[in-house]
């Protein structure tokens, strides 16, 4: 398992102390704005992308350790190059390697273990409903590093649809019109592009999208993987990728564009889907039903991780019914109480509580702690249930006031 250490960077400052923050198959950051729960995703999707790199050769341990390359480079695609102080400590365990960045020097040291999983790595940004905001988003330059990427995915995988897509909240369906270039939605009785559509519908489309495609993508086979190419003749072509790599006279985007091409070449096993806000501007059941089609992509194959955060509390809500149901599926013993329980809980979206953990950040003093759990469920203890508490309080002293009136 994956594991992450975080000392004063950005918002973070004692962080988890000295423990570790455990990545599992399903971990959750809760927090305020501004409390650094973007920052830790961030961070390990950075760590997981580099880790893959090393694996598949495409950059060496040396070049990440160039003083400075981990923070003038790696840090900057994901905005957080500017959050380093002087005594920042940051170390990351991966299955096949660790990297631990201290005293403004970054160290890269391979493990052991066998049989590391190949990850497809997908950031979501929160950002992400402005692909949706504009007509041919495509034709966009300029845009920040993590949601030029995400686009990119986004038009990909409009690409590879040839039927209408039943999305999951809304009762409507979604189609790539190829020719005209445009994103269209079709309700009961209307059709219109996915630009004048809903805010809760521009932000949920795309993540839906991208994620169920990288998801079921990764047992599909390619043609790069197939029979197009020998093995000889694949190996011939990533050597001459990684030349490419390697020669400092060839521009940043030409050795993109063969880092795009290395990945075609390598098979992925497994998909770490790290998202920003999967609740963004969604109605609580919409952001349920968001949810548990998330959490059904992650468990499409047993090496996915699904890494979120959130400001909603209605989310941890339904990760503990997703705990609930999945510790009752093996007492289910006929169709009847099976499709009850799917009515409630997918079956295909249940989580085992042993894959689930929850990290709430504190933004005042830059503290990290794990929710507890009670039999094996989240806490409702957290501070955005704490939150509705307070409201409900204050709701509570306008009523005495009002009764001073009388």
């Amino acid at each position: 398992m994956s594991k992450i250490r975080i000392k004063n960077f950005g918002p973070i400052k004692e962080g988890f102390g000295t423990e570790w923050i455990d990545v599992k198959k399903v971990t959750v950051f809760i927090g305020n704005q501004g409390s650094g729960k973007s920052t830790i995703a961030k961070l390990i999707s950075t760590f997981t992308w580099m880790e893959k790199a090393l694996v598949r050769g495409d950059i060496k341990a040396k070049d990440l350790e160039i003083y400075n390359r981990f923070r003038k480079k790696h840090c900057a695609y994901q905005n957080i190059h500017n959050f380093f102080r002087d005594e920042s400590e940051i170390e990351y365990s991966g299955f096949a390697y660790s990297f631990k960045y201290s005293e403004t020097n970054f160290k890269v040291f391979k493990n052991k273990n066998d049989g590391y999983l190949i990850p497809k790595v997908m950031y979501v940004p929160a950002e992400r409903n402005f692909v949706s905001a504009v007509v041919q988003p495509e034709k966009l330059k300029y845009l920040p590093f993590t949601l030029n990427t995400f686009l990119e995915e986004f038009i990909r995988s409009n690409e590879e649809i040839d039927d209408n897509l039943k999305i999951p909240i809304n009762d409507i369906e979604y189609r790539f019109d190829k020719k005209k270039r445009s994103f269209k939605l079709y309700g009961n009785d209307y059709e219109i592009i996915l630009s004048e559509a809903s805010s809760g519908l521009q932000s949920s489309i795309p993540l839906y999208l991208v994620s169920k495609n990288l998801a079921e993508g990764i047992n599909k086979v390619t043609d790069f993987t197939k029979t197009k190419l020998s093995i000889e003749e694949k190996e011939k072509l990533r050597n001459q990728l990684l030349k490419i790599l390697i020669d400092k006279t060839i521009n940043e985007d030409l050795q993109n564009t063969a880092i795009d091409l290395l990945s075609n070449l390598t098979k992925n096993d497994c998909f770490i889907n790290i998202v920003e806000e999967p609740e963004q501007n969604l109605f609580p059941s919409s952001q349920q039903k968001m949810l548990n089609s998330l959490l059904e992509f992650n468990n499409i194959n047993k090496g996915n991780k699904l890494i979120m955060t959130t400001h909603s509390p209605y989310l941890i809500n339904y990760l503990t019914l997703a705990v609930e149901a999945n510790k009752l599926k093996p007492k289910v013993n006929s169709d009847d109480l099976k499709a009850k329980l799917n009515e409630i809980v997918p079956l295909v979206s249940t989580v085992d509580g042993n894959d689930l953990v929850v990290y709430q950040l504190d933004e005042k003093n830059g503290t990290i702690e794990k929710l507890k759990e009670y039999k094996g469920l989240p806490s409702d203890e957290n501070y955005l249930n704490e939150g509705l508490a307070e409201s409900n309080d204050e709701f509570s002293k306008l009523l005495d006031l009002e009764d001073l009136c009388q």
